[in-house]
Protein backbone atom coordinates (compact mmCIF):
# COMPACT_ATOMS: atom_id res chain seq x y z
CA UNK A 1 0.00 0.00 0.00
CA UNK A 2 2.61 2.84 0.92
CA UNK A 3 4.28 2.82 -2.80
CA UNK A 4 0.45 3.38 -4.24
CA UNK A 5 0.46 6.43 -2.07
CA UNK A 6 2.35 8.25 -5.45
CA UNK A 7 0.32 7.46 -8.11
CA UNK A 8 -2.73 8.08 -6.00
CA UNK A 9 -1.71 11.33 -4.72
CA UNK A 10 -0.84 12.89 -7.93
CA UNK A 11 -4.95 11.70 -9.00
CA UNK A 12 -6.01 15.30 -8.56
CA UNK A 13 -3.18 16.93 -10.84
CA UNK A 14 -3.42 14.72 -13.42
CA UNK A 15 -7.40 14.90 -13.31
CA UNK A 16 -6.91 18.94 -13.70
CA UNK A 17 -4.33 18.57 -15.90
CA UNK A 18 -6.44 16.32 -18.64
CA UNK A 19 -9.30 18.76 -18.47
CA UNK A 20 -7.72 21.96 -18.83
CA UNK A 21 -5.87 19.83 -21.70
CA UNK A 22 -9.49 18.99 -23.37
CA UNK A 23 -10.99 22.59 -22.02
CA UNK A 24 -13.25 21.05 -19.75
CA UNK A 25 -12.04 23.25 -17.15
CA UNK A 26 -14.92 26.25 -15.92
CA UNK A 27 -15.06 29.71 -17.73
CA UNK A 28 -12.85 30.45 -14.57
CA UNK A 29 -10.21 27.94 -15.07
CA UNK A 30 -7.66 29.68 -12.61
CA UNK A 31 -10.41 29.46 -9.75
CA UNK A 32 -10.80 26.17 -11.07
CA UNK A 33 -6.99 25.68 -10.36
CA UNK A 34 -6.92 27.60 -6.99
CA UNK A 35 -9.89 26.00 -5.38
CA UNK A 36 -8.98 22.14 -6.83
CA UNK A 37 -5.34 22.33 -5.65
CA UNK A 38 -6.60 23.79 -2.51
CA UNK A 39 -9.10 21.01 -1.54
CA UNK A 40 -6.58 18.53 -2.49
CA UNK A 41 -3.97 19.83 -0.09
CA UNK A 42 -6.21 20.31 2.74
CA UNK A 43 -7.54 16.43 1.70
CA UNK A 44 -4.38 15.16 1.91
CA UNK A 45 -3.34 16.77 5.04
CA UNK A 46 -5.77 15.47 7.06
CA UNK A 47 -5.09 12.03 5.40
CA UNK A 48 -1.63 12.49 6.93
CA UNK A 49 -3.42 13.67 10.60
CA UNK A 50 -5.52 10.21 9.94
CA UNK A 51 -2.48 7.39 9.90
CA UNK A 52 -1.58 7.47 13.65
CA UNK A 53 -4.72 7.43 15.03
CA UNK A 54 -5.38 4.44 12.38
CA UNK A 55 -2.89 2.70 13.49
CA UNK A 56 -3.34 2.94 16.69
CA UNK A 57 -7.45 1.18 15.82
CA UNK A 58 -5.93 -1.13 13.52
CA UNK A 59 -2.29 -1.95 14.45
CA UNK A 60 -1.61 -1.63 10.61
CA UNK A 61 2.04 -0.51 11.32
CA UNK A 62 2.54 0.37 7.38
CA UNK A 63 0.05 3.41 7.60
CA UNK A 64 2.80 5.41 10.03
CA UNK A 65 4.96 5.05 6.42
CA UNK A 66 1.99 7.05 4.62
CA UNK A 67 2.83 10.27 7.12
CA UNK A 68 5.58 11.60 5.41
CA UNK A 69 4.94 10.88 1.53
CA UNK A 70 1.07 12.47 2.17
CA UNK A 71 2.76 15.01 3.85
CA UNK A 72 4.92 16.14 0.88
CA UNK A 73 2.02 16.07 -1.62
CA UNK A 74 -0.21 17.83 0.62
CA UNK A 75 2.76 20.62 0.74
CA UNK A 76 3.12 19.96 -2.96
CA UNK A 77 -0.85 20.79 -3.53
CA UNK A 78 -0.90 23.65 -1.40
CA UNK A 79 2.27 25.35 -3.14
CA UNK A 80 -0.06 24.88 -5.99
CA UNK A 81 -2.28 26.78 -4.75
CA UNK A 82 0.16 29.37 -3.37
CA UNK A 83 1.56 30.15 -6.58
CA UNK A 84 -1.84 30.04 -8.42
CA UNK A 85 -3.74 32.33 -6.15
CA UNK A 86 0.00 35.01 -5.75
CA UNK A 87 1.23 34.45 -9.12
CA UNK A 88 -1.88 33.29 -11.88
CA UNK A 89 -4.33 35.11 -10.02
CA UNK A 90 -2.20 38.17 -8.35
CA UNK A 91 0.51 38.57 -10.78
CA UNK A 92 2.86 38.66 -8.04
CA UNK A 93 1.40 42.08 -7.32
CA UNK A 94 2.83 42.48 -3.85
CA UNK A 95 1.08 45.02 -3.04
CA UNK A 96 -2.56 43.41 -4.06
CA UNK A 97 -1.44 40.84 -1.92
CA UNK A 98 -0.48 42.47 1.31
CA UNK A 99 -4.20 44.05 0.57
CA UNK A 100 -5.28 40.82 0.62
CA UNK A 101 -4.15 39.36 3.76
CA UNK A 102 -4.91 42.21 5.35
CA UNK A 103 -8.61 42.30 4.42
CA UNK A 104 -9.40 38.84 4.10
CA UNK A 105 -9.15 36.63 6.51
CA UNK A 106 -9.06 33.53 4.72
CA UNK A 107 -6.10 34.94 2.77
CA UNK A 108 -4.30 35.52 6.39
CA UNK A 109 -5.45 32.19 7.41
CA UNK A 110 -4.10 30.31 4.32
CA UNK A 111 -0.81 32.51 3.92
CA UNK A 112 -0.37 31.49 8.37
CA UNK A 113 -1.12 27.92 7.06
CA UNK A 114 1.15 27.90 4.70
CA UNK A 115 4.04 29.53 6.77
CA UNK A 116 3.72 26.86 9.11
CA UNK A 117 3.75 23.90 6.89
CA UNK A 118 6.76 25.50 4.73
CA UNK A 119 9.41 24.02 7.75
CA UNK A 120 7.69 20.73 8.24
CA UNK A 121 8.49 20.37 3.90
CA UNK A 122 11.89 21.58 4.70
CA UNK A 123 12.50 19.17 7.62
CA UNK A 124 11.28 16.20 6.28
CA UNK A 125 14.27 14.60 5.76
CA UNK A 126 16.49 12.36 8.15
CA UNK A 127 19.32 14.69 8.04
CA UNK A 128 17.16 17.14 8.70
CA UNK A 129 15.65 15.06 11.42
CA UNK A 130 19.06 14.11 12.76
CA UNK A 131 20.31 18.00 12.72
CA UNK A 132 17.07 19.26 14.70
CA UNK A 133 17.00 16.26 17.23
CA UNK A 134 14.64 16.83 19.73
CA UNK A 135 13.37 19.75 18.45
CA UNK A 136 12.25 18.11 15.07
CA UNK A 137 8.88 16.24 16.67
CA UNK A 138 8.26 20.06 18.54
CA UNK A 139 8.47 21.52 15.49
CA UNK A 140 6.73 18.71 13.25
CA UNK A 141 3.51 18.99 15.75
CA UNK A 142 3.14 22.35 14.00
CA UNK A 143 1.01 20.37 11.37
CA UNK A 144 -2.15 20.26 13.80
CA UNK A 145 -2.72 24.56 13.97
CA UNK A 146 -1.51 24.80 10.26
CA UNK A 147 -4.48 22.21 9.42
CA UNK A 148 -7.02 24.11 11.77
CA UNK A 149 -5.70 27.24 9.68
CA UNK A 150 -6.30 25.86 6.34
CA UNK A 151 -9.63 24.63 7.51
CA UNK A 152 -10.69 27.78 8.72
CA UNK A 153 -9.60 29.26 5.48
CA UNK A 154 -11.50 26.90 3.66
CA UNK A 155 -14.63 27.79 5.60
CA UNK A 156 -13.91 31.68 5.94
CA UNK A 157 -13.82 31.76 1.94
CA UNK A 158 -16.84 29.00 1.39
CA UNK A 159 -20.15 30.59 0.42
CA UNK A 160 -21.81 27.45 1.40
CA UNK A 161 -19.90 26.29 4.49
CA UNK A 162 -21.51 22.57 4.30
CA UNK A 163 -18.44 21.19 2.53
CA UNK A 164 -15.56 23.17 4.67
CA UNK A 165 -17.55 22.46 8.14
CA UNK A 166 -17.35 18.67 7.38
CA UNK A 167 -13.47 18.69 6.62
CA UNK A 168 -13.73 20.60 10.10
CA UNK A 169 -15.68 17.91 12.16
CA UNK A 170 -12.92 15.40 10.29
CA UNK A 171 -10.19 17.34 11.57
CA UNK A 172 -12.00 17.77 15.11
CA UNK A 173 -12.25 14.12 15.49
CA UNK A 174 -8.46 13.53 14.02
CA UNK A 175 -7.88 15.54 16.85
CA UNK A 176 -9.67 13.84 19.70
CA UNK A 177 -8.30 10.67 19.10
CA UNK A 178 -4.75 12.24 19.70
CA UNK A 179 -6.20 13.22 23.65
CA UNK A 180 -4.61 10.78 25.96
CA UNK A 181 -7.80 9.87 27.40
CA UNK A 182 -8.89 8.63 23.89
CA UNK A 183 -5.84 6.68 23.05
CA UNK A 184 -6.34 2.63 22.37
CA UNK A 185 -3.01 1.09 22.83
Amino acid sequence: MPSAVHPLSLIPLGLLLGEAALGLLSVNPIQDLILRTGKAGLVLLLLTLACTPLKRLTGWKWLLALRKPLGLYSFLYVSLHLVAFAVIDFGLDLALISQAIAEKRYVLAGMASFSLLLPLALTSTKAAQRRLGRWWRPLHRLIYPAALLAALHYLWLAKVPREPLIFLAILGGLLALRLPWWRIR
